[in-house]
């Protein structure tokens, strides 16, 4: 694909030119367009089109982009020197310029020092300590849902098989289900959200699904087309204890956050300490004494 700009100089409100024969670096990028001593390159241009667009709907991205780009430096030079407090604005650029640096480096160095793997036991440890603190949301379930066409055979036999949690049942109900179910889901084994399963059920027969969820352990809607069934092995109620394997992810964001903060304050103490010792601390005493 390819595009057709213009080359040279553009030169507007009094910006300084740069000639078209002027030697400069542009460290292996092809130069679009020139404003004053500014480029815009053709690499940054095409990193903002989409794949798989059509021809011309990539010069328009890329004709929007580039006058963008242009009327940005335009305003940017003439705002530079119009500007009432230009010293002001310098200080807060310094100043967020020490906040960049710093914050960069301690990302860096802490990504380095402390990492980002949690160890499940110390996760698990955290979590048996503090179990009250992480409470369920909503309400959780474990079991076994299936839904199967009206016209399938052996429903009879479904009814019978997905209300039981032992082995033969469990097997039964799971291989039938691979014959003839259009959803099988057996969950015995993990938590699920309520609302994630109360989804598999016809909207019409909704509020009788969740109304009946906590209450009974066997439930049957149907609509003019399938047959939903749903078992609740174990229930878990809004306000209670959250399971682990739910807590886990929150455990871990505050374990990290627990440790970034005890790595940088150590850090400091140890900077701070370091330059006292070398005497790069100086404190005036601003007394009249």
């Amino acid at each position: 694909m390819y595009y057709k700009y213009l080359f040279c100089v553009i030169t507007v409100l009094g910006l300084l030119t740069v000639g078209c024969t002027e030697t400069v670096d542009h460290r292996g990028k092809t130069p679009l367009v020139q404003v004053g001593k500014n480029f815009l390159y053709k690499e940054d241009v095409m990193s903002v089109i989409p794949p798989n667009v059509s021809e011309k709907d990539s010069a328009d991205i890329a004709d929007r982009y580039i006058r963008n780009w242009v009327d940005d430096i335009l305003l940017y030079t003439k705002a530079e020197g119009n500007i009432p407090d230009n010293e002001r604005i310098n200080e807060l650029v310094n100043s967020y310029r020490k906040v960049l640096i710093t914050h960069t480096y301690i990302e860096h160095i802490v990504s380095q020092e402390v990492g980002n793997a949690i160890p499940d036991r110390e996760i698990e440890e955290y979590y048996d300590k503090n179990k009250e603190v992480f409470l369920a949301s909503e309400p959780y379930i474990k079991g076994l849902y299936i839904k199967v066409p009206k016209t399938a055979s052996g429903i009879s036999q479904v009814r019978q098989w997905y209300k039981n949690s032992s082995e033969y049942s469990v097997d039964r109900i799971e291989k039938y289900g691979l014959r003839n179910a259009v959803d099988y889901e057996y969950f015995y084994d993990k938590w699920r959200p309520v609302n994630e399963i109360f989804l598999k059920f016809p909207l019409k027969e909704g509020d009788k699904v969740k109304n009946s969820i906590g209450k009974n352990k066997n439930i049957e809607v149907s609509d003019s087309a399938f047959h939903y069934f749903l078992h609740v092995e174990d229930y878990l109620g809004k306000g209670e204890i959250l399971p682990l394997e739910y807590a886990g992810n929150d455990i871990r964001e505050i374990i990290m956050n627990n440790k970034r903060v005890e790595f940088i304050t150590k850090m400091k103490e140890d900077l701070y300490d370091e330059a006292l010792e070398s005497n790069d601390i100086k404190y005036f005493n601003s007394s009249n004494e």
